[in-house]
């Protein structure tokens, strides 16, 4: 690769990695190309991607990123899993594949600069999906005023009844 290419590379890179809300840096060596596509297209569908980038041009291009915090660990063959939405997803395919190829194995991960250890990328793949927590967390805000709703109903309904009992009561004490 000539110089003018590795630092149009290292500058695209950059760019991507600023933009990113996680990044997962995956060990690939003894996987085939056909592995390596199908796992490509998995997290393709999760709006990730992932790519191969020497490391030494990974490590530049990570300095002023939140990706920074994870370059000791790039060492070795190992490709680079970048997501710009869902962090949950992406964490939930790369932990199906590495179940699916053993030689696919999980380095590292960093959400937001922090680091997170393989064990705590798992952990994140067994949370529900964006959307799934989306109308979780829509229906607890629905939840508050309908129930405020009910209770000022309950009220208004309760006044209306005690006003009929006494109506009832004048009624038979007039006859």
């Amino acid at each position: 690769m000539e110089k003018e290419e590795k630092a149009k590379l290292v500058a695209e890179m950059s760019e991507r990695l600023k933009k990113a809300q996680a990044t997962f840096v995956v060990e690939y060596q003894g996987l085939n190309v056909e592995a390596i596509t199908q796992v490509r297209t998995e997290l393709r569908k999760k709006h990730a991607e992932l790519q191969v980038v020497k490391n030494r041009l990974l490590k530049i291009s990570a300095r002023d990123t939140g990706t920074e915090a994870i370059k000791d660990h790039l060492v070795g063959p190992c490709a680079i899993a970048i997501t710009y939405d869902d962090v949950v997803a992406p964490a939930k395919v790369l932990i199906e594949q590495a179940k699916k190829f053993e030689k696919l194995k999980i380095k590292i991960g960093q959400i937001g600069g922090k680091a997170i250890n393989p064990e705590a990328i798992k952990r994140l793949s067994e949370l529900p999906g964006r959307e799934v927590l989306l109308a979780r967390t829509l229906a607890a805000m629905q939840a508050v005023p309908a129930s405020f709703v009910r209770v000022l109903n309950g009220v208004v309904v309760n006044l209306l009844n005690v006003l009929k009992a006494v109506e009832k009561q004048k009624q038979g004490q007039g006859t």
